[in-house]
């Protein structure tokens, strides 16, 4: 039998960040053959708790680049409650790298040419710990990038964007890039749209095909674990595939 997957994400009230999570849910669902559905933390309905009620025993992936209260505490709280299996987030996981450089490339191309310089910018949190995410990011992009990458907070953290574009201008840069590390279209990426001196401002992530990617892969861990600790056999065949 195959086990539900549940992908827990934060919502918003942007419509767009929905359809972004409906495109990533199917894509998922094609890879895996699992039913899945969509759990929301916030500002959306169905809430992780009722979808969950409706499907004991599945596997939850949390949908968030960061390891803050939402991942290491709330989630499994509520999972807790209904016998299902959490995997770990995307925090700090290569392929979100590698989304992050491709939507980059993709809306340099768009703006005309390469920046000479990027800031990643993430959601930002005040809990230890939970900017890891983007700083990990920021890390495996300045591999990937000719040009100097830094960091910068929607909220909750310091610099914001705005401040970080203004110093890469004043360190006599021109071309100054925003890779948006955020999953869905919201309020955080309309901020970043208006932040003065962007040479461009790459797309969120949540639809990008790596993501669906790490998120059939996680599944697929999760479901092979539980039949080895059941000794059920259940398993996902191809999670190497998946990862890839």
């Amino acid at each position: 039998m195959t086990r539900d997957l549940v992908l827990a994400v934060h919502g918003s009230a942007v419509p767009e960040a929905g359809e972004a999570v409906a495109r990533l849910a199917d894509h998922v669902r094609r890879l895996t053959g699992a039913p899945v559905a969509v759990g929301h933390l916030d500002h959306q309905t169905p809430s992780l708790p009722y979808v969950l009620a409706d499907r004991p025993g599945a596997v939850v992936v949390p949908l968030l680049l960061g390891d803050g209260y939402h991942r290491t505490v709330d989630i499994p709280a509520v999972a807790s409650h209904f016998d299902c299996a959490v995997t770990r987030g995307l925090s700090g996981e290569h392929a979100v790298a590698l989304a992050l450089y491709d939507r980059l490339r993709a809306a340099e191309r768009a703006a005309g040419g390469p920046a000479d310089a990027v800031v990643v910018a993430g959601a930002g949190s005040s809990r230890p710990g939970g900017n890891d995410g983007t700083l990990t990011a920021a890390r495996q992009l300045r591999l990937l990038l000719p040009v100097p990458v830094t960091v910068a907070y929607c909220s909750a953290s310091t610099p914001a964007p705005a401040e970080a574009v203004a110093r890469l201008h004043t360190d006599g840069f021109r071309r100054v890039a925003v890779a948006a590390h955020l999953l869905a279209p919201g309020r955080f990426t309309r901020a970043l749209a208006t932040v003065p001196g962007t040479w461009t401002v790459a797309a969120p992530l949540a639809d990008h095909a790596r993501v669906a990617g790490l998120v059939a892969a996680s599944y697929a861990g999760a479901v092979a674990s539980a039949g080895r600790r059941t000794a059920s056999g259940v398993r996902v065949p191809g999670a190497e595939a998946w990862a890839a």
